[in-house]
């Protein structure tokens, strides 16, 4: 499997558990909870990744341009992360409180 599929699966992965699963469980329509919950989400594919790729000089291509284990990790998952999040807030009503 190439990295970046393998990189782009782990953030599906971690983003499909997150928002379908521990997101309502914890945070619910609560926006500090699930900021605190969605840095931990972030943080798992970065760990996972930079554990097998730190220190190499492993080039991921984002389609126009080649980037490091991190910028493409970190990109890639706000970029499938989006519409994930628009659809939560929209179901847990995040802004309609306060």
């Amino acid at each position: 499997m190439a990295p970046e599929a393998a990189v782009l699966l782990l953030n599906v992965a971690v983003i499909v558990v997150a928002y379908g699963l521990v997101y309502p469980a914890f945070a619910a329509g609560n926006l500090r909870r699930l900021a605190v919950n969605d840095l931990v989400a972030t943080a798992i594919p970065l760990t996972v990744v930079g554990s097998v790729f730190w220190g190499t000089d492993e080039s991921f291509n984002a389609l126009v341009i080649d980037l490091n284990w991190f910028w493409f990790t970190l990109l890639t998952f706000f970029a499938i992360e989006a519409p994930f999040m628009v659809w939560y807030f929209r179901r847990y009503q995040v802004f309609d409180d306060q």
